[in-house]
């Protein structure tokens, strides 16, 4: 079983002068997770290369066993230093699409016309695709064979407009991603702020946070695997 791996290549924080990118946390569990259960997980991003880490998800506060493990992890860092381009992956060539979050995502692949279109691959061969906190963002463009949203009367979740308030990015992001999916058609809907939520409807699995990020692997190895 192939899992590919999409993470964001962007870096600033809005206009903030500070830096973003993915966070270890949604990234860490989620592959430890599959990878320990004989899934291979391909990493790619929009740039190829080194993706960038968001600093806040190296915090001593915001260390889980999943990102310890990570840290100490001289194979996976050299595989992350090296992701594969994202206009040179298919579909066809995996099982399933894996989105993790952090505050990158908003920015580029939120804009990606190749992600979208992998993402629309992946839908239409009847693949598994998952996203979790602030992956999806990459949602945003998404669209059926018809021109209607994908998220279009799907249950879905992501990162809420209260955890945003609370880490206080509201006016620093693009856009909100509650209000995004809202406005995309999705049925979304939520646990309290920072609680594990994750929600499977067909082959679109979202997660809200990275309390969440094990949760939506685990509900995309059981669809594999039935």
């Amino acid at each position: 079983m192939k899992i590919l791996f999409v993470l964001t290549s962007h870096s600033e924080l809005g206009n903030t002068g500070e830096k973003t990118g993915f966070w270890i946390e949604e990234f860490a569990s989620p592959y430890y997770y599959l990878v320990d259960k004989g899934v291979e997980v391909i990493l790619a991003s929009p740039k190829g290369g080194q993706p960038p880490i968001d600093p806040t998800s190296d915090k001593p506060e915001n260390q889980t066993e999943s990102t310890v493990r990570f840290k100490a992890d001289a194979e996976l860092q050299e595989k992350l230093g090296n992701t594969h381009k994202l206009s040179e992956v298919s579909a066809a060539d995996y099982d399933a699409v894996f989105y993790p979050g952090g505050h990158g995502p908003l920015w580029d692949l939120a804009e990606s016309a190749d992600s979208a279109k992998l993402i629309e691959n992946f839908y239409n061969s009847n693949k598994p695709v998952a996203f979790v906190c602030h992956a999806p963002a990459a949602l945003k463009n998404v669209k059926y064979t018809s021109g209607k949203p994908l998220v279009k009367g799907k249950k879905v979740t992501g990162f809420t407009n209260t955890e945003e308030a609370l880490v206080k990015l509201t006016d620093v992001v693009p856009f909100l991603v509650e209000d995004m999916l809202k406005e995309n058609g999705g049925i979304y809907s939520k646990a309290g702020d920072f609680e594990t939520y994750a929600l499977e409807d067909g082959l679109l699995i979202t997660g809200q946070n990275p309390a969440s990020s094990e949760k939506v692997a685990e509900l995309l190895l059981n669809q594999l695997q039935k």
